[in-house]
């Protein structure tokens, strides 16, 4: 058989399965099914190998060439073909939209209706229905693609709208793939929903496969899709779209998004089962070098059209090599997101990186936390150790786990690279824990009293087991302090072991081997156990990334109560994977020793060095994550307007190979650099980025606001009781903090808004806000008064405690109202705002029924809510029901159902009642 027979035949094959009856000419019959492939039908410009009809009418060619013939010069010879079919033949359009070229080994295709159309490779051919789906439709996806609405900006993070932007540009202009590269925590997942928002109501996509590699991402990415608002509609994605996270081998045809592990793909398309506990083994498990690749064939019940486009999530090696052809069965653009593109993840994606947000930035934007390493190291750990012939060892089954005593005939010599696969050393264990228990509140963090959320990575199930036992026997705990998450864990499923890790006070450590080492989600996370070795730099990454998240302080404290604000992780590394170079990810901290005023000092003196820079970047940074609003203002104006993460920013631009490359560019009109040029255009963003610090009110703004964010905890000084009693002098000092806050009143009430309010206004205009009170909290807090509400409340309580209520555990700032009225001798008696405003509220319901305005229990509950916001904030306003606690009830169109036209009167008489 000739070659191009061979082919032809491969490709009869090809056909058939995607739908097509094979006929030849001139014995054809187009009725013989929707889809007819007619070869060697002869037309006016030559005759095609085969003519493709629908329903009747012409709708492409395709053109067979022998195995091993390149087919990029043939698309001419089968467009040509495609605008040759004499007007007797019914068409659909002229020229024939849809051309193929094919070996029967490669296949390319093309649709001419497509702006700039150019061929693609494709697995198989598509099926007929699917080409009258595509004529019934006005215009193609990739013409859709084109006509893209601008993208609404609101609620999205900067890094989430530079990877949303370039990567619809590179839709727009018709590239197969793209990688989007954004740090772990700033928000990859919700701006890939975002771009599948977009794509189905913009665009038109028929279906979206969103692929993990480990069931719980899985369902961890249908909890996005679950909780995304459309931002032009409000309504929930899944109201929109049905979105279905494939649990069986039935693809629900109303889906719009499909989330499925990638083995479990794998497994569809060959028509097999899959065991469920291969979807939690994530592909880092996997020895991929070792592994022959997944082949998969053409499956009529997954058709390569079914999906338009294919995101990849968390992409790593392993898919290019195991699953590759999993990826390329389909013909749909691929988007890649990971937080660590290695050289094939770039390849894979052709180079085109439509996004680039690292670590470093998503610290210096506080979308992430930086991190410091703590080393342990044991002799067995490093060396292994030697066993003297006539001891007793144990031995244990690795399968049942069922011990023995065995007397050792000759000596035990094992390495490092044994512990815990060949030879178990508990002691090796029991040494790294302990040393974790003993300097975790004096070194790893200093200060605190209860263990951090901590996560532990162990070698494989059985390692993991020896470690949770360890753990609860070295800490004194139960068995909820430690816990073992990995895919073999029995009872409490490794989902709702998660989530108790994530939301709940216990687990405070849990050990797990990769079932959530990448991608799962857990911002209380603050300690990483290192007790294995990683080869791979991209899954070490992933691995440290899971200690990275942000998380906001009153969610923090939830969990750790002990814990101001997140500032940073650390990783503690007891088996050197840090020494290892993994990649380029380090530490922005560097220089831990030298004090934080006297690294300010070094950079006003003018040094420039990498070291000092990024860890100035790194305290920078951190403080600005502990920072109150007010102490974010104060460093804002000793800065000159600049915001401290563009100070941050500007430091790593300092420190960035690109940022001096392209400086020099600018500087020096040049192409490509020298290594002088280069040298000098980093001097100058350095000196650029550090002339804030040539100013000693930021440098002193600084050094005082770092001094009021933290506290030094003294844990060698013992203290010695010398006397216990009464305090005589307690009244003295709370008559000296009253009169202290007398004076201030005196001292401000011409300058501050909230005292010429109070003090000068009549009744009636004495409409206060809470910024007003904020001003106020920051002018009281300040030397030389230094006086906080609380304090105050408790002189009052000491002087006067038959005219004063407590203020009860709430630190309201509201409650600086009501001290300023008593203060001012405009109430009698010192009440909580909040009661003050419960009170007023009660009397105006009662004066409402009086008057014969009866409310319904809906109503009510909406007025209990404008009464405690009230209380907390002073006001309220229509803007305040787009927010919680309103928005959970309905929001503002909801009160307009309830109170109709009264409401906005209605508002404002609360308003006057509750807070004059």
């Amino acid at each position: 058989m000739k070659p191009e027979a061979m082919a032809r035949r491969h490709i009869d094959a090809l056909l058939v399965q995607a739908g097509w009856t094979v006929q030849e000419w001139p014995s054809f019959n187009l009725a013989a099914s929707r889809g007819v492939a007619v070869s060697e039908f002869p037309l006016a410009g030559g005759t095609p190998d085969y003519l493709l009809f629908v329903d009747r009418k012409a709708v492409g060619v395709v053109e067979a060439k022998a195995e091993g013939h390149t087919l990029s010069g043939v698309s001419e010879q089968s467009a040509a073909y495609a605008a040759s079919a004499p007007p007797q033949v019914p068409q659909v359009q002229q020229p024939l939209p849809f051309v193929y070229e094919s070996t029967g080994i490669e296949t390319f295709f093309r649709d001419l209706r497509d702006p700039d159309s150019r061929s693609r490779r494709v697995f198989a051919f598509h099926r007929p229905e699917t080409m009258a789906d595509w004529l019934s439709q006005p215009d193609t996806l990739r013409a859709r693609l084109k006509a893209m609405p601008p993208l609404a900006l609101e609620g999205l993070r900067d890094c989430q709208i530079e990877a949303l932007q370039g990567l619809e540009g590179s839709l727009a202009h018709g590239r197969p793939r793209a990688l989007i590269q954004m740090a772990t925590g700033s928000g990859k997942t919700y701006a890939a929903v975002t771009s599948v928002y977009r794509l189905a109501k913009f665009a038109g996509a028929k279906r979206v496969l969103f692929l993990v590699d480990r069931g719980n991402l899985g369902r961890q990415t249908l909890r996005e899709f679950q909780g995304y608002e459309a931002p032009d509609d409000g309504r929930k994605f899944t109201e929109l779209y049905t979105v279905q996270r494939l649990t069986s081998s039935t693809l629900d045809a109303a889906s719009k998004v499909c989330i499925s592990t990638i083995q479990r793909l794998y497994s569809m398309l060959r028509g097999e089962e899959i065991d469920e506990e291969l979807e939690e083994v994530s592909g880092f498990e996997l020895d991929a070098e070792e592994q022959a690749p997944r082949l998969v064939a053409y499956n009529s019940a997954l058709p390569i059209e079914t999906f338009d486009v294919v995101i990849v999530d968390e992409c790593h090696r392993s898919i290019y090599n195991l699953w590759r052809q999993v990826l390329e069965y389909f013909d749909a653009f691929l988007i890649g997101l990971t937080a660590t593109p290695s050289k094939q993840t770039l390849g894979f994606f052709h180079n085109n990186l439509v996004s680039e947000y690292g670590h470093e930035r998503a610290v210096a934007d506080g979308v992430n936390v930086d991190y410091d390493v703590y080393r342990i190291r044991t002799q067995v750990t490093e060396g292994g150790s030697r066993v003297e012939a006539g001891h007793y060892v144990d031995k244990r089954d690795k399968m049942t786990r069922q011990q023995r005593w065995e007397l050792l005939d000759e000596d035990l010599e094992y390495g490092a690279s044994q512990l815990d696969r060949d030879v178990v050393a508990p002691d090796q264990i029991r040494t790294i824990i302990r040393t974790f228990r003993d300097r975790l509140f004096q070194e790893i963090f200093p200060g605190r009293s209860e263990v951090p959320k901590t996560l532990v990575f162990a070698k494989d199930d059985s390692h993991a087991e020896d470690i949770v036992h360890i753990i609860r026997e070295e800490f004194g705990q139960g068995n909820d302090f430690c816990k073992k998450i990995t895919y073999k864990t029995t009872g409490d499923k490794p989902d709702d072991l998660i989530a108790a890790l994530r939301n709940n006070y216990y687990p405070r450590i849990a050990v797990t081997v990769d079932m959530i080492s990448t991608g799962t989600d857990i911002k209380p996370l603050e300690c990483l156990l290192f007790l294995r070795d990683v080869k791979s730099r991209v899954y070490f990454e992933q691995m440290k990334g899971r200690g990275t998240r942000t998380i906001l302080p009153d969610d923090f404290q939830s969990v750790t109560p002990d814990a101001k604000a997140k500032t940073h992780f650390v990783i503690v590394d007891a088996v050197g994977v840090c020494e290892t170079l993994k990649g380029d990810g380090k530490p922005l901290e560097r220089k831990r020793t030298v004090p934080f005023d006297r690294l300010l000092q070094l950079v006003a003196l003018g040094q420039r060095d990498e070291d000092t820079l990024s860890s100035l970047a790194s305290r920078l940074a951190r403080l600005d994550q502990k920072m109150s609003e007010a102490d974010r203002q104060d460093v804002q104006e000793a800065a000159g307007g600049l915001r401290l993460g563009e100070i941050v920013n500007d430091l790593l631009d300092a420190l960035d190979p690109d940022v001096q490359t392209e400086r020099a560019q600018a500087l020096y009109r040049v192409e490509e650099p020298s290594d002088e040029q280069r040298r000098q255009a980093a001097a100058e963003l350095a000196e650029h980025a550090t002339r804030p610090f040539d100013e000693p009110t930021l440098r002193e703004t600084l050094v005082a606001v770092q001094r009021r964010s933290e506290q030094t905890i003294d844990t060698v000084t013992q203290d010695v009781l010398l006397a216990a009693g009464y305090d005589a002098g307690a009244k003295e000092r709370a008559q000296a903090l009253v009169s202290s806050f007398r004076q201030f009143i005196e001292e401000n009430k011409d300058e501050l808004a909230a005292l010429q309010i109070l003090y000068s206004r009549p009744y009636g205009q004495r409409q206060l806000t809470y910024a007003h009170v904020k001003e106020l909290a920051r002018a009281i807090e300040r030397p030389p008064y230094s006086l906080t509400a609380e304090a105050l409340w408790q002189a009052y309580e000491q002087l006067e405690a038959a005219r004063v209520r407590g203020a009860g555990p709430q630190k309201l700032l509201t409650n600086l109202v009501s001290l300023l009225r008593y203060a001012l001798g405009q109430t009698e008696t010192l009440e909580p705002f909040p009661t003050v405003v419960q009170e007023r509220y009660e009397a105006w319901l009662a004066g409402q029924r009086v008057a014969g305005r009866e409310f319904t229990p809906e109503q009510i509950a909406w007025l209990e809510m404008i009464r405690d916001h009230v209380a907390a904030s002073l006001a309220v306003t229509l803007e305040d029901f787009e927010y919680a606690p309103f928005y959970e009830k309905g929001g503002v169109m909801r009160a307009y159902r309830l109170f109709g036209e009264e409401l906005t009167g209605l508002v404002e008489q609360m308003n006057e009642v509750l807070a004059a």
